[in-house]
């Protein structure tokens, strides 16, 4: 009768162990310039194991919700790089740069808001 009772008490303790949220929020500075821009940098971070991501204009960052089981921050920091935006830990790729419209071309200050 003991090693039923500490059986279903160690299955109830594991049980509570797994189901601890792995889903975290964290905000990451990413250079960019507009609604392009925000549209390219929120879709470059939508990869698996990313629940929401928001970039900020104005803040210059990207808020992002995440599965840390399924996918880290610098997994979703490469992405937004190979996108052509420069992120606080990742330089953007210089082919994917050279090839957003000008008004995205962060690096410059030749942006004119539409």
């Amino acid at each position: 009768m003991k090693t039923i009772i500490i059986f279903i008490i160690s299955l109830i303790f594991s049980i509570q162990l797994q189901a601890q949220s792995t889903v975290t929020t964290s905000t990451v500075a990413v250079k960019g310039n507009c609604d392009e821009c925000k549209e390219r940098i929120e879709n470059a971070a939508d990869i698996k194991g990313v629940k929401n991501a928001v970039w900020d204009e104005t803040k210059q960052a990207i808020t992002v919700t995440y599965d840390t089981k399924k996918v880290s921050l610098e997994q979703i920091e490469t992405a937004i790089a190979k996108s052509g935006h420069q992120t606080a830990h990742q330089k953007a790729d210089l082919k994917a740069y050279n090839g957003l419209p000008a008004c995205c071309k962060y690096q410059s200050a030749d942006c004119h808001k539409k």
